[in-house]
């Protein structure tokens, strides 16, 4: 496992007794609401909302991360929500080590990292992880948020990760491939737009 990648979660995670709001992603919950509860795969699940909000519908889910705070804390959740037996969290560096099984929903959400790491070939293993029938779901930062310093960053299109992906065509059917706007806050209450991309891909083969 690397250890800057390790180092660097574990610290964003320790300095922090809650690093995310605790409410699963929006773009999961409109995508997945109307579909059937299957085996899920939640990448990068951090403390455990999505992982939490699918169990919660029915869903059997294995959640990784590389953090184990962010992990423990992911398992407090579960625990506390009554739907541990449903969700088993996993440590993955997913750079080194990728989850065994195929799912019926693979979930990749702002699975980005400012540490050099090969993102492209994670979510071909995330493609192939998909169950025939299966959807995977990447969402993904489009732009810098409006009250950040990082402008300057170039983000990935939707076309890029995509690509990046090398689907074959026979086998997937695109459902969504663009950009979705969300209105959001900043930490000093600032009201802004945020963009981020969104990859709905099913396995049809």
């Amino acid at each position: 496992m690397s250890n800057e990648t390790e180092e660097f979660w574990e610290e964003l995670y320790r300095a922090r007794d809650r690093v995310w709001s605790g409410n699963p992603n929006p773009v999961l919950v409109s995508v997945v609401e109307p579909l059937e509860p299957g085996a899920a795969l939640d990448l990068g699940c951090g403390e455990g909302a999505d992982a939490i909000w699918l169990a919660r519908r029915g869903w059997s889910v294995t959640a990784v991360d590389v953090s184990t705070v962010a992990l423990g804390r992911g398992a407090a959740h579960a625990k506390e929500a009554g739907v541990e037996a449903r969700v088993a969290f996993e440590r993955h560096d997913l750079g080194h080590s990728f989850p065994a099984g195929s799912y019926d929903l693979v979930s990749a959400q702002f699975l980005q990292s400012p540490l050099d790491w090969p993102r492209a070939e994670i979510l071909r293993s995330a493609a192939a992880a998909v169950a025939p029938g299966g959807l995977l779901l990447i969402v993904e930062h489009a732009a810098a948020p409006p009250w950040s310093d990082h402008h300057d960053h170039r983000f990935p299109t939707a076309d890029e990760t995509f690509a990046d992906l090398a689907l074959d065509a026979s086998a997937w059917t695109t459902e969504r491939c663009g950009v979705h706007e969300r209105e959001a806050t900043g930490p000093d209450g600032q009201a802004g737009v945020l963009l981020d991309n969104v990859i709905a891909v099913r396995r049809t083969g």
